[in-house]
C-alpha cells in the first residue's frame, strides 16, 4: 500500500509532538484523523493546518475515557470500515515535582490512565479493523524516562507509565507477529514542547519524525 488512501488516527494531536505528526503524514497524503480531548483546541490545530495547506479531519477522543475511546471506534468503522495507522501520542506528566517515596496514588492512576490504559485500549479497538486489511501500524509515544537501563529518580509516574508502555508494545508486538501489523514504540527524545520545555535539544519536527 502506499500513503495514498491511508487512515491514520493519532491521540493528542492538538500540539507539540501530536500536530507535528498530523503535519508530516499529512503531507505524506494520509488521510489523518486528529484527535483531541479539548474540542476547541482540536479544532483550531485542524484549521491552523489547512492554513498550510495540510488538509485533516478532527475528532473529539479523551483516551482516558473508555467511553469516548468506544465512541470513536463506531465513528471509524461507520465512516472509513477501516484504519492503517494509529499513533498512541496522548499522554500526561503531572508529577515532576515528587519523588517515588511521596507520589500519591491518585497521581500515579490518572498517569497511568491516560498513559497505559489509553494506548492499550486503543490497540485493542483498533487493531480488529488492521487485521481486517491484514494491515496496520501501531506507534506508541514513549519516553526514554521509561527505559529501565537508564531509569533514574524523579518523575516516578510518568516514569512507570512509559515502562508499562512498552511492556504493552512488547506484548503486542509479539502477539501480531506473522502478520502485516506492526507495532513499535518509539522515543521522540528531549524536545521543545509545552512538556518539554524551551530548553529542549530537539524541535518537534524531529521528534516527530520517526512516528
Amino acid at each position: 500500500m502506499g500513503h495514498e488512501g491511508k487512515i491514520a488516527a493519532v491521540t493528542g494531536g492538538n500540539k507539540g509532538i501530536g500536530l507535528e505528526i498530523c503535519r508530516q503524514l499529512g503531507r505524506l497524503g494520509v488521510d489523518v484523523i486528529l484527535t483531541a480531548r479539548d474540542e476547541a483546541k482540536g479544532k483550531k490545530a485542524r484549521e491552523d493546518l489547512r492554513e498550510e495547506g495540510v488538509l485533516v479531519r478532527f475528532h473529539p477522543l479523551d483516551v482516558g475515557d473508555p467511553e469516548s475511546i468506544r465512541r470513536f471506534r463506531e465513528f471509524m468503522e461507520k465512516e472509513f470500515g477501516r484504519m492503517a495507522i494509529l499513533v498512541n501520542n496522548a499522554g500526561v506528566n503531572i508529577d515532576a515535582d515528587k519523588t517515588g517515596e511521596e507520589v500519591d496514588i491518585e497521581t500515579v492512576s490518572r498517569t497511568v490512565r491516560t498513559n497505559v490504559y489509553g494506548p492499550l485500549l486503543m490497540c485493542q479497538a483498533f487493531l480488529p479493523l488492521m487485521r481486517r486489511q491484514n494491515y496496520g501500524r501501531i506507534v506508541n509515544i514513549s519516553s526514554m524516562m521509561g527505559s529501565l537501563t537508564e531509569m533514574a529518580g524523579g518523575y516516578p509516574a510518568y516514569r512507570m507509565s512509559k515502562t508499562a508502555l512498552n511492556a504493552v508494545t512488547r506484548v503486542l508486538a509479539h502477539e501480531t507477529m506473522g502478520t502485516n501489523i506492526r507495532v513499535n514504540s518509539m522515543c521522540p527524545g528531549w524536545v521543545r514542547t509545552d512538556m518539554g520545555g524551551p530548553e529542549a535539544e530537539r524541535s518537534v519536527e524531529e521528534g516527530a519524525d520517526t512516528a
